[in-house]
């Protein structure tokens, strides 16, 4: 196989370090006389690639373990399928490697405390009201 498969905009992973395999569909395509092995499985190995860098395969070793799997069986032909398998392994592939943005604590707003503040003095007016009036 030659070629990569994109990962994303710093990564692309060559073809050959990804075992593809063909099996018999429960899908369509598969219970027809004339079987097919339409059923493809996509499997990346993440402790034995070249193309990660160390940080990418622990990230991708703590979330999916060491290898990374995607299987296909929607269409009748294994070229499509095959198609699907590898963009749902390199979905998966970017998702594992995505890095969240670290978040900020922000201060609350003026105008958010002053309406925290009036909401909690009608509150507390309301059940004032609410009281029996004093026995005089």
């Amino acid at each position: 196989m030659e070629g990569r498969l994109r990962v994303n905009r710093d990564l692309s992973i060559p073809l050959d370090e990804i075992v593809v395999r063909a099996s018999r569909s429960s899908g369509p395509g598969g219970q027809h006389a004339n079987v097919t092995a339409s059923r493809i499985e996509a499997i990346f190995d993440v402790c034995g690639s070249q193309a990660l860098t160390e940080t990418q395969r622990e990230r991708l070793r703590s979330r999916y373990g060491p290898r990374v799997t995607a299987v296909a069986q929607d269409a009748r032909s294994q070229a499509r399928n095959r198609e699907l398998a590898l963009e749902r392994l390199r979905e998966r592939l970017e998702r594992g490697l995505h890095v969240p943005r670290a978040r900020h604590a922000t201060k609350p707003t003026r105008g958010s405390k002053e309406r925290r503040l009036e909401s909690k003095r009608k509150l507390a007016q309301r059940k004032r009201d609410r009281r029996r009036p004093p026995q005089e």
